[in-house]
C-alpha cells in the first residue's frame, strides 16, 4: 500500500467490477401461472427491482411476452393470460412454450436458452386443477432433453397449513419438478392487530442458485436481493480465495517495501465481494465503501502496530511479511469489508456515515477485531 493510494485501489476495483458486470451472462427465466397468482410480486421480491412493471415487454408468441431492461442482465418470459379450466384448450400455449424452449436451446446463440421455469400456484385456492397438472406434464415431457429445471411456487401462502396441504396434493401428481416452495412475498395485514411477515423467498432464492447452470449463477447472485445468506457465502468465498493467494504470494517472505505485490489479490477480493452484493449498489456507493475501507485500514495495516506485532525482522532483509501474515491481513480486510457492505446493504448504517471520522474509527475497530481473532494470526503468534 506504500506504492499505491487508496484512490488508485478504488479506481482499479471499480474498473474491474465494471468489466465483471459486462461479462455476466444474461439470465433467462420463464414464469408460468394463472392470472392473479402474484407472479409480478414474486419476481420483484426476488430481484428487488420493479422488474415486471419497469421492464419492456415484447410479444414473442400470441401468449408469451419477453420482459427485459437495458443494463439489467435478466430476461423474463411471461404468460400473463394463462387461464386453465376444464373447458379451455391449453394445447396451443403448451406448443408455444415448448417451441420457444427448443428454439432458444438450439439456435446456437450462447446464453439464449431458458435457464429455469417458475410455475406459480395460488395457495389460497387450495386447489391444483387437473388441467394444470396435464398442462405441466405435457410441457415437461417435451423439454426433458433441454435440462430446464422447474420449481413450483405456492404464492400468497398466508396459511402454512394450507401450503402444506397443497404441497401434499401436488406431490401426489408425481410431476418431474425440482421442488415445491411456499412463499409469501409481501407481508400480509390480517387485521389491525395481526400482520403475517413475508417468508419463503430466501428459500426459493437459495434453491435457484443451487439448480441454475454455473454460467449464470454469478448473474443470479448479483441480481437477487432476497437472500443475504447467499451473498455472504459467495463473498466469504472470495475472501478465502484471496487469503490463500496472498499466502502463496508471500510464501517467500515479502520485504515491507515490496508489499505492493499483494495489491492484485486485494483488488480481486474487493471486486468479488462487491459483485456478490450486486446491482443494488451503484457506482457512487461502491466508490464510497471501498475508499472508506481503504482509507481507514491502510494506515493500520502498515502502521506501527503491525511492525511490532506481525512483521518479522530478517538481518540483511529488514522487515518482512510472511505468508501467514499476508493471509491474516487479507482475511481481516475482506471480512471487515463484508461487515461494512452488509451494514450499508441492510440499512443498519447510512452511506453518509462511512466516510465520517466516526465511520473511520468504526472500520478500524472492526479490522483490529478481525486481526485479533483471525486463525492465521493465532498461528503466526504461536510460531513466532
Amino acid at each position: 500500500m506504500s506504492r499505491i493510494s487508496s484512490r488508485q485501489i478504488t479506481d482499479q476495483v471499480i474498473k474491474k467490477l465494471n468489466n465483471e458486470y459486462n461479462k455476466l451472462d444474461k439470465l433467462n427465466i420463464m414464469v408460468l401461472g394463472k392470472t392473479g397468482v402474484g407472479k409480478s410480486t414474486l419476481i420483484n421480491s426476488i430481484f428487488g427491482e420493479k422488474m415486471v412493471l419497469a421492464g419492456t415487454g415484447k410479444p414473442v408468441t400470441n401468449d408469451i411476452s419477453k420482459v427485459e431492461q437495458d443494463g439489467f442482465p435478466l430476461v423474463l418470459y411471461d404468460t400473463p393470460g394463462l387461464e386453465l379450466t376444464g373447458n379451455n384448450d391449453y394445447s396451443s400455449l403448451s406448443k408455444q412454450i415448448t417451441k420457444l424452449i427448443k428454439d432458444n436451446y438450439t439456435d446456437k446463440i450462447v446464453g439464449n436458452e431458458i435457464h429455469c421455469i417458475i410455475y406459480c400456484v395460488n395457495t389460497v385456492s387450495r386447489r391444483f386443477e387437473s388441467a394444470e397438472s396435464s398442462f405441466l406434464r405435457d410441457i415437461l415431457g417435451k423439454i426433458t432433453i433441454y435440462n430446464v429445471p422447474v420449481i413450483m411456487v405456492l404464492t400468497q401462502a398466508f396459511s402454512k397449513n394450507d401450503a402444506e396441504a397443497l404441497t401434499n396434493v401436488i406431490r401426489e401428481e408425481n410431476l418431474p419438478i425440482t421442488d415445491i416452495i411456499p412463499v409469501l412475498a409481501d407481508e400480509y395485514e390480517f387485521d389491525e392487530d395481526i400482520t403475517i411477515p413475508p417468508y419463503g423467498v430466501d428459500t426459493l432464492t437459495d434453491k435457484m442458485a443451487e439448480i441454475l447452470p454455473e454460467s449464470v449463477r454469478n448473474t443470479f447472485i448479483a441480481l437477487e436481493s432476497a437472500s443475504l445468506t447467499l451473498k455472504l457465502k459467495i463473498a466469504k468465498s472470495a475472501v478465502n480465495t484471496a487469503s490463500l493467494a496472498a499466502a502463496v504470494t508471500a510464501a517467500i517472505p515479502v520485504p515491507l517495501a515490496d508489499t505492493a505485490v499483494l495489491i492484485p489479490d486485494q483488488i480481486a477480493m474487493l471486486t468479488g465481494i462487491t459483485l456478490a452484493f450486486g446491482f443494488k449498489l451503484n457506482k457512487e456507493t461502491t466508490d464510497s465503501l471501498i475508499t472508506g475501507t481503504m482509507n481507514a485500514i491502510g494506515p493500520t495495516v502498515l502502521g506501527k502496530q503491525m511492525r511490532f506485532s506481525l512483521l518479522k525482522f530478517i538481518p540483511g532483509v529488514g522487515h518482512v511479511i510472511s505468508g501467514t501474515t499476508a493471509a491474516t491481513i487479507m482475511e481481516s480486510l475482506g471480512l471487515t469489508y463484508i461487515k461494512l457492505i452488509t451494514m450499508v446493504y441492510t440499512g443498519e448504517i447510512k452511506m453518509q456515515e462511512v466516510n465520517t471520522p466516526e465511520g473511520k474509527k468504526m472500520i478500524q475497530r472492526m479490522f483490529k477485531g478481525e486481526m485479533i481473532t483471525a486463525p492465521a494470526a493465532d498461528k503466526e503468534e504461536n510460531n513466532g
